[in-house]
């Protein structure tokens, strides 16, 4: 069976697609059965017990994939589930919180649990960090976004929780938009040629180039840079190449590199328009979600 149209219509709306997660729901499922029996519950769970099964964050948070554990329990349990979701995702919510309360045979609820709990306790942590460099930065102008420094195959689902959290995306693959690093500028012979190969092969693409000296951001303005990536600049730095960028009108700047959220604000107020902070996504900590289990009958 197909997920719910409730579930298909609430990943659409978050901008992910129903196919993609459920097939990522019955991988998940599969990894943790891994081609057997869940073992514990067969033994322990009488048939037709039922339960009610309320997800629960032991610490406060923003909450993000509350859909996409709906999407697990969908394919574990089937007919004879009834979810009812108290919050959206992107919200701050208190611990203790029912954030999601399913009602359905507790053999496979339980078989779902910890597939459902790994999905939702990693998306809120990627929101729930994230809404704390928005706010750390809030007021300045700048946007805190996302990298491709995500886990493989999970790159959609943890870039929606940067999204739930407040955040904006990077380019989502290789393929959306081109950024020029440092080793594409050793293997092109400079900013601008390299600037200017890009430009040349692909002239539609977004281009952003990366910068790491001031110098090089006034090469890759001259050039027609419209997006720079200014990298581990100081602060004295990235206020001379805003200024630069200024000057020009239309040029945005992206700071990157050994930022923390201690020093968030203060590299905010110097005038970019993004922080790129990869730890988003490959180092948030996990936000402490639970299932409480109570028979119905």
């Amino acid at each position: 069976m197909g997920l719910s149209a409730a579930t298909t219509a609430a990943l659409r709306d978050g901008g992910l697609d129903p196919d993609a997660i459920e097939t990522i729901a019955r991988l998940a499922v599969a990894e943790d059965l891994d081609g057997g029996l869940d073992v514990t519950t067969v033994a322990t769970v009488p048939a037709g017990h039922h339960s009610r099964g309320a997800f629960v964050p032991r610490r406060p948070g923003v909450v993000a994939g509350l859909p996409v554990a709906a999407a697990v329990l969908e394919v574990v349990v089937g007919d004879g589930l009834r979810l009812e979701r108290s919050v959206a995702d992107g919200a701050a919510v208190a611990a203790g919180t029912e954030v999601l309360v399913a009602h359905a045979p507790t053999a496979a609820m339980l078989t779902a649990e910890r597939t459902a709990l790994n999905l939702l306790g990693r998306l809120s942590g990627i929101a729930t960090a994230t809404r704390a460099w928005v706010d750390a930065v809030a007021g300045t102008g700048a946007a805190i976004r996302d990298t491709r420094k995500t886990t493989p195959g999970l790159r959609a689902l943890e870039k929606y929780a940067v999204r739930c959290g407040g955040g904006v995306n990077h380019r989502m693959s290789l393929s959306d938009a081109a950024l020029v690093k440092d080793n594409h500028v050793v293997a092109a012979g400079g900013v601008g040629v390299a600037f200017r190969a890009v430009r040349g092969r692909f002239p539609g693409i977004p281009l952003e180039i990366e910068c790491d000296t001031v110098e090089q951001v006034a090469e890759a303005i001259a050039e027609g840079a419209d997006l720079v990536l200014l990298d581990n600049m100081s602060l004295d730095d990235t206020r001379r190449a805003v200024a630069l960028a200024r000057a020009q009108g239309g040029v945005r700047l992206e700071a990157s590199g050994g930022l923390t959220l201690a020093t968030a604000r203060a590299v905010a107020e110097t005038g970019v328009d993004f922080l790129a902070v990869g730890a988003l996504t490959h180092s948030s900590p996990v936000l402490d979600i639970g299932l409480d289990v109570t028979a119905a009958r």
